[in-house]
């Protein structure tokens, strides 16, 4: 195997490792009954401050539409969004997140970060804002591949 392939291998070995390891963890730190999957579109809707589709949703997140409609089911369940018709096109249906969605992301990102921050202090906040633009660019080349 050439240096690049190898370069490429090891790479990837440490991202999915990584990944792996930090779903893990923070399944262990999330509020009791929330899923990585649930935290993720409770942020994102809080973050963007704005209605999305569940087709939007899944596109921003890289799965299915059943996979999304089966995590916004959970979410709506719990009363952490709201579903409503789209006014435009009664055959979509738009999601923003509730008031309660907004408090358990909070009470969430409360749990989160002092286990990041924590991972961040060990490796040296230099250091970690240096590999930022790295990983930036990798995910965006990887995401410009679909």
């Amino acid at each position: 195997m050439d240096d690049t392939n190898s370069l490429a291998v090891s790479l990837f070995s440490e991202i999915l490792m990584a990944d792996q390891l930090a779903r893990t963890r923070l399944g262990q730190v999330l509020p009791k009954g929330m899923e990585l999957s649930h935290f993720s579109v409770l942020n994102h809707l809080a973050r963007t401050g704005v209605e999305r589709s569940p087709a939007q949703l899944a596109k921003a997140f890289h799965v299915t539409r059943g996979a999304m409609t089966n995590t916004l089911s959970k979410l709506e369940a719990a009363g952490y969004v709201h579903i409503r018709p789209d006014w435009d096109d009664a055959r979509r249906k738009m999601v923003a997140i509730s008031p309660a969605g907004r408090q358990a992301r909070d009470a969430a990102l409360a749990s989160i970060v002092p286990m990041i921050s924590e991972v961040v202090e060990e490796l040296g906040g230099d250091r970690v804002k240096s590999a930022l633009p790295i990983l930036r660019e990798f995910r965006i080349k990887l995401g410009s591949q679909d």
